[in-house]
């Protein structure tokens, strides 16, 4: 620590507290300790929310087909529009517009990036959120307003999963398959399936053998629970619930289980950090102060402050912006890296105290309280923010049973065992979280590109783009994800810069005459090495963190790497991709032209 910096709690101490905590949670397994739902688990992934519409299967020509209704879906076509793109259909497996919205209803799901930020597009839409922070119902209907003003509606093929995408050089178009028996002719395929979006489940042994009712989150199961996502779970008055799982999702719902039913177990192997949420309703006053471009300045603002760089102003002023701005509006003018990286790490021990302090203050049983402790640095786990989640733990019906880093050791047909006592309970609450990254292991359905090449096969030792978009052999084909792409706390950022480069290759494309565009070998050989060189040191501090899905649980590989984020952050690549657009010279993206197909055409004709 600098001399300079004063703390009044033993560093040493804390950072063996730190490892030990982190070493007793590593498992060889890793990542593959869950398992995939399908087979017996297949229900969990059904829709509750939308009654299936028949329809017949679509047979067309188009520009642009866009896999995703979720926000990154939307600010495509929003952005594809803009450019005078039209002829643009979504194809999204939910019953509306929303994508993670749409699936997460669970009783007080809201998101922890304050609603100026998170929500897309406000200023676009004339919408002005009404609360600080969005809840769920909120954040779907601002989806439905997305694709309403945009458009976007006309042609959405809901409830539609795509089976396989095919490129077919001597049309220089994809054939895209889904599985209500679609033929989409495709100039440009663009996928934006999010980088949450596959639940996963832990391969507890005897998961599968639980003979009373259970679901995962993203599903969450009304008709059982009764209440809706305000809470009043009323159905559950008589009923033993287990929740498995203390992440961002179990934070939020806990106090509401904790309220409705008899007897709430929460099982927990690592706990999540805990500070203030403070919500409040908008500020009208505020609003009325808001000029043109209002919200494009305080995403640069908060983004800056979240990558460290200093700033006038904090903006958002919240749990996550607190801590870095105050290191960064106070750290010495000239301070070197090293410097304000401990600076950082200070401040994060001194956060981390406070949140564990609070802890102490809230839970009345000590026991308790001491295994709610996290003890990582704040961003070891994506922090949670919330006012009632540790209060739940005073209630007499609620019992948490810490698995030291260890685990659920088994289900039953009837009950959870750990440390050999046995839990009786009707239902268990999968609140295990998503797959990060949804092109992990290649793509989220076939794609198969020049000379049927898979993509699964292309990246099966680890992705390779260029700016995380472009694959090479795979021409108009666009990424919009977190691989090999940069993100942050607030997804929709970066997902925003993405949608406003692929409109514009896109766009310049159509006005070009070029009948395909992609990464030529060259480009894409560079951007991984440079990729690997930015993303390296990320990970490296990452591993040193408590096991999460943000670092394959401990488990650290060449492929994670190169399946990770850009370690240049938003802004980083946010300015590369301004930069390449002003060159205006499409570099490192191979082209050919109208005029080449239509002349092979005529050749084979």
């Amino acid at each position: 620590m600098p001399e300079n910096v004063k703390l009044d709690f033993d560093v040493d101490a804390l950072q063996r507290k730190y490892r030990e905590e982190r070493d007793r949670r590593l498992r060889s397994d890793g990542s593959d300790q869950y398992i995939k739902i399908e087979g017996k688990f297949a229900h969990y992934l059904e829709d509750p929310y939308s009654d299936r519409i028949e329809r017949d299967p679509v047979q067309e020509e188009l520009d642009v087909v866009v896999l995703g209704g979720g926000f990154g879906g939307l600010l495509t076509g929003a952005r594809l529009r803009e450019a005078g793109v039209t002829d643009v259909r979504v194809v999204e497996k939910g019953g509306d517009f929303g994508g993670t919205w749409y699936w997460n209803r669970y009783p007080g799901a809201a998101c922890d990036v304050e609603s100026y930020n998170y929500m897309p597009l406000l200023e676009e839409t004339g919408y002005m959120p009404i609360e600080k922070y969005g809840r769920a119902d909120e954040l779907l209907e601002h989806s439905r307003r997305i694709g309403r003003h945009f458009g976007l509606y006309d042609k959405a093929l809901f409830q539609t999963e795509i089976t396989e995408a095919r490129w077919y050089e001597d049309k220089a178009r994809w054939l895209v398959n889904t599985d209500r028996g679609d033929k989409l002719w495709t100039r440009f395929l663009v996928t934006a399936s999010g980088p949450l979006q596959e639940p996963k489940l832990p391969g507890i042994p005897g998961v599968e053998s639980f003979a009373g009712h259970s679901f995962h989150t993203s599903r969450w199961d009304y008709n059982y629970t009764g209440g809706n996502a305000l809470g009043a779970l009323d159905k559950l008055a008589d009923k033993s619930v287990a929740i498995i799982g203390t992440g961002a999702t179990a934070v939020q719902c806990v106090p509401h289980l904790a309220e409705g039913a008899k007897k709430l177990y929460v099982f927990q192997r690592t706990p999540s950090s805990i500070y203030y949420r403070n919500d409040r309703p908008t500020d009208e006053n505020w609003v009325r102060t808001l000029t043109p471009g209002w919200q494009k300045r305080r995403m640069l603002n908060y983004t800056s402050i979240m990558s460290g760089i200093r700033e006038a102003e904090d903006q958002v002023d919240d749990g996550w912006t607190k801590t870095i701005y105050s290191v960064m509006s106070t750290a010495p003018k000239g301070a070197t890296p090293t410097q304000l990286g401990q600076l950082m790490q200070a401040a994060d021990y001194t956060y981390m105290e406070e949140v564990r302090h609070r802890i102490d203050n809230v839970v009345r049983n000590k026991e308790t309280a001491e295994a709610l402790k996290p003890w990582y640095n704040r961003m070891c786990k994506r922090p949670c923010f919330h006012d009632h989640y540790l209060e739940a733990f005073n209630r007499p019906n609620v019992q948490l049973i810490d698995t030291a880093g260890k685990g659920v050791e088994r289900i039953n047909a009837h009950s959870i065992v750990f440390d050999g006592e046995e839990h009786q309970v009707d239902c268990i609450v999968f609140a295990t979280g998503f797959v990060l990254g949804a092109y992990v292991n290649g793509a989220v359905f076939p794609v198969y590109g020049r000379d049927g090449l898979a993509q699964t096969e292309y990246w099966k030792d680890g992705a390779k783009t260029l700016h995380g978009i472009h694959v090479h052999g795979f021409p108009n084909y666009f990424i919009l994800s977190t691989t090999q792409s940069a993100w942050g706390p607030n997804f929709p950022h970066m997902m925003g810069e993405q949608a406003i480069q692929i409109a514009y290759v896109i766009a310049e494309a159509k006005r070009r005459g070029l009948a395909s565009v992609e990464a030529s070998a060259v480009a894409e050989s560079a951007w991984v090495e440079h990729h690997e060189s930015m993303a390296g040191p990320a990970i490296k501090a990452w591993m040193e963190c408590t096991p999460s899905f943000w670092n394959e649980e401990g488990r650290a590989t060449r492929k994670m790497v190169l399946n990770g984020m850009y370690g240049g952050g938003v802004l980083g690549l946010t300015k590369i991709f301004e930069e390449w657009r002003a060159d205006g010279q499409l570099k490192g993206l191979k082209t050919r032209s109208l005029s080449e197909v239509e002349a092979g055409e005529m050749a084979s004709a």
